[in-house]
């Protein structure tokens, strides 16, 4: 289940606020979920998974985008350090900040109505939280 808190913002309306109740999940804590869904074992996981992020680099290092199925697609953004420039020709490669962005996979039915979305777990329950102490998880 999810958990969720009311927060009155600066529109004055109330929205949820998404909250996580317990530490995040880790590397091993996936490597051993994906190892019980399939025959890889749990060392064999866990590797492949610490190198995903150097791979995931490289490749969009190399100008390409990386779409993994049921996951979804990262990419490159980019950004000026500081101020923009004045001109294009003082814009230099090294006044750029690099960030990396992600998109969850999706699918579109007939009516381009979102149909189905891997990454949202199919009976997601949302539990309204009352005056406990938890983590905002809003920010990404």
């Amino acid at each position: 289940m999810a958990f969720f808190k009311k927060k009155k913002l600066s529109d004055g309306k109330w929205h949820p606020l998404a909250v996580s109740m317990l530490p995040p999940a880790t590397i091993d804590d996936v490597a051993d979920e994906l190892s019980a869904r399939s025959t890889v074992s749990r060392s064999d996981t866990y590797a492949v998974l610490v190198e995903l992020g150097d791979v995931l680099g490289r490749l969009m290092a190399a100008g390409r985008t990386v779409k993994l199925k049921g996951i979804g697609t990262f990419y490159l953004t980019c950004q000026t350090r500081g101020k923009g420039t004045d001109t294009p020709e003082e814009l230099t490669a090294d006044m750029i900040t690099p960030k990396v962005r992600f998109i969850p996979e999706y699918s579109r039915g007939q009516r381009n109505q979102v149909t189905k979305r891997p990454m949202l777990y199919k009976r997601l329950e949302w539990v309204e939280l009352k005056d406990q102490k938890a983590e905002d998880t809003s920010q990404g």
